[in-house]
């Protein structure tokens, strides 16, 4: 999903030769002062004028891309964030933007894919196009995003969108993923009955293993198309995006109201939860259960690694039942790409040798989401070439999934897990102020490893480590690689460390 909005063109930012594709500034004005170093002044103000709790709500996940002829490329991780700051704080990130340099006078919102922003599409699919400041009406009609992608408006309450496709008939089971799936259709029948099974459920697992799937073909199969039942799904920005507008329109009684009115709530990607919204999390769990209405709840990690959520709320999630999906074995890859390959079939009339559902499944390891991704590669592939899909086209066209195989994908969560389990520091250390050598040194090598085995930027580091500056995050690197160089018993340290986050 990609945006724009801007203002009137200011040609003092242009040189000569009109649009030259490279990054721009204005002498005099902002001098050489880096993106990072703007970006990182537009975040202090964005944050001094909207608050502690809307800024982490809205803008902490915020990135700035680059700066290109006057327009700065932003993107955020989900469509519901970037449709929701694309309608609600564009000019506001805009004007302040303008305040700092005279280099942007648009912006433009991206999502981004695997941590990196979608490439700016002539011809984007699915994409809502882009927006002009002041669009004739003919343009301003042709202009409107994809329905399923629009912020809500007004004052109703709803939930987020549910995906159609999304269902028990579509979830591909298998040995890593059917305690999960018998746990979720044993919740939709006793919710379609009006009575509650296990309370509340939490279901957790790293990325496309199919949280998300199993949520949407509950309240699927729970009646959700029915009306009259009161079934909500919610992911947490969408959570936070109702808290945050009942507290500007003054109308938290009515959202409480509304949560607490529900038989059956689904709150998904509970790792990004934080704020005063997890608090009203909090209160919202407890007056459901003791309601005795069902809950079900997904995240990234178990309830205990949920640091931005309250102990009793922790506590009351580790209470109920706790469902993990591991990893997908070669089996279930194996049915869910013949299951894809089915579909290509029958909407394509493409066909798919038993020889390269075999080769997808062996080399595309990660997740779910990798292996529709290879199938739907290999029949654009096929559709614009008219090149049978062979094993030798998948080897080409799949390049990029295999050396993704060689490497286990490390994410910051997991070396502050595994620094803290090592050195004996909470974690809540590591992300704290504290300057005591017992925490600072760990808290080094965690930022040291994330630079190393993660592709996140200085500043994503620095924001991940309790909002600390992209330079205190360089200088930790500098000083451990310094240190490793004097030190041969560190360096085996880290890499005994190195070796733990890769198992």
């Amino acid at each position: 999903m990609t945006a724009s909005v801007g203002g009137g063109r200011n040609e003092t930012g242009r040189g000569e030769g009109g649009r030259s594709g490279a990054k721009s500034f204005v002498p005099g004005i902002d001098g050489e002062r880096s993106d990072t170093e703007l970006f990182q002044r537009v975040r202090a103000r964005l944050r001094a004028a909207v608050g502690e709790d809307v800024f982490n709500s809205w803008f902490a996940r915020l990135d700035l891309e680059e700066v290109v002829d006057e327009k700065a490329h932003l993107s955020v991780p989900t469509r519901f964030l970037c449709s929701w700051i694309q309608s609600n704080y564009a000019e506001k990130i805009l004007d302040t933007f303008k305040t700092e340099t005279a280099r942007v006078q648009r912006l433009h919102f991206t999502v981004r894919v695997n941590g990196q922003a979608r490439p700016r599409l002539t011809a984007p699919v699915e994409l809502a196009p882009e927006i002009d400041a002041e669009p004739s009406a003919p343009a301003a009609a042709a202009a409107k995003p994809m329905r399923e992608l629009q912020a809500p408006r007004g004052d109703a309450l709803s939930g987020s969108a549910l995906d159609p496709k999304m269902t028990f008939d579509t979830f591909v089971p298998g040995a890593s993923n059917e305690i999960a799936l018998g746990i979720a259709k044993q919740v939709a029948s006793a919710a379609l009955n009006g009575t509650v099974s296990f309370n509340p459920v939490y279901i957790h697992a790293t990325v496309g293993l199919g949280k998300s799937h199993l949520l949407n073909a509950i309240a699927w199969a729970a009646g959700a198309a029915q009306p009259g039942r009161n079934i909500v799904y919610l992911t947490a920005d969408h959570f936070m995006y109702h808290f945050i507008t009942a507290v500007q329109r003054q109308s938290a009684i009515a959202l409480k109201d509304w949560l607490r009115r529900v038989d059956l709530l689904l709150i998904d990607d509970m790792q990004f939860l934080q704020g005063k919204s997890a608090t009203e999390f909090g209160h919202t769990l407890g007056t459901l259960l003791t309601g005795a209405k069902q809950v079900v709840v997904a995240g990234d990690a178990p309830p205990r690694d949920l640091e931005m959520l309250d102990e009793r709320v922790r506590s009351r999630l580790s209470g109920g039942l706790v469902v993990p999906i591991g990893g997908f074995d070669l089996d279930l890859r194996r049915n869910i790409v013949t299951r894809r390959a089915e579909l290509a079939r029958t909407r394509f009339g493409v066909d798919f040798p038993p020889a390269v559902l075999d080769y997808i499944s062996r080399i595309v390891v990660s997740h779910g989401r990798d292996l529709d991704g290879a199938v739907n590669r290999l029949v654009a592939a096929n559709q614009l070439t008219q090149e049978p899909i062979t094993v030798a086209l998948a080897e080409r066209t799949l390049a990029d999934l295999i050396r993704a195989r060689e490497a286990r994908r490390v994410r910051i969560e997991d070396i502050l897990r595994i620094v803290s389990r090592h050195y004996k520091v909470p974690r809540n250390e590591l992300l704290s102020s504290r300057r005591s050598r017992d925490v600072v040194r760990p808290r080094q090598i965690a930022m040291y490893l994330a630079k190393s085995l993660t592709s996140r930027s200085l500043p994503e580091i620095g924001r991940r480590f309790g909002g600390r500056d992209h330079t205190t995050v360089l200088h930790s690197v500098r000083k451990v690689e310094q240190m490793m160089k004097d030190d041969g018993d560190l360096c085996q340290e880290i890499e005994l460390l190195k070796r733990m986050l890769e198992e």
